[in-house]
Order: structure tokens, then sequence, then C-alpha cells
């Protein structure tokens, strides 16, 4: 008779655990079923269910800017916004949802 279940023993950063089950729990998904879930699309996906690359433009960390470029950041949030260049934030998120089956 086969096993119901077997154990896997993973090291994880604390900080990216904690923020990761906080998520999880806000879902209602107990971390072992995510993980379950991960693997299942690993082996749906015959590879991982993501890209893995590194991304040719990084995020802004907001700590590192001066108030002028933090100034100048706004003023092109706010050009984009006068130009039409954005979208409401109900059209992203369901976006998300219709994209990513959520």
């Amino acid at each position: 008779m086969a096993a119901k279940s077997a154990n896997l023993y993973a090291r994880i950063e604390p900080e990216v655990k904690e923020q990761a089950e906080g998520i999880l729990s806000a879902l209602g998904i107990p971390a072992s079923n995510a993980i379950n879930m991960f693997y299942k699309q690993i082996i749906l996906h015959r590879g991982l269910p993501f890209e893995v690359k590194i991304p040719s433009a990084r995020p802004l960390d907001m700590g590192t800017l001066s108030e002028e470029q933090i100034n100048e950041e706004l003023e092109k949030g706010y050009a984009d916004m006068k130009d039409g260049r954005t979208k409401p934030a109900s059209k992203v998120f369901a976006d998300i949802r219709k994209n990513y089956y959520l």
C-alpha cells in the first residue's frame, strides 16, 4: 500500500517563511497545501511554473532616493495619470484574476 503523504524538509529564510505564511493564512491555505500545489504545477508545466530570469529593470528602492528624486518619480506618476497611461485598480485586479484563474 502506497503512502498517502511524504515529508519534505527545506531550509527557508525566516523572514520569507513568516511573510509567505502570513499571506497563506489570510487566504486560508496551509503551507503544506501550498507546497503541494506548487509541486503539482511543476509537474503540469514540466518545470517551474514561472519564468526564472534576471529582470531587465530593477524596482526603485525608495529608501535610496533623495527628496528631489522622489519628487521626480511622483511627477512621472502624476503625468502618467493625467495622460491616461494608468488603469483603475479594479481593472488591474480583474485582469490578474482572469489571467491567473483566481
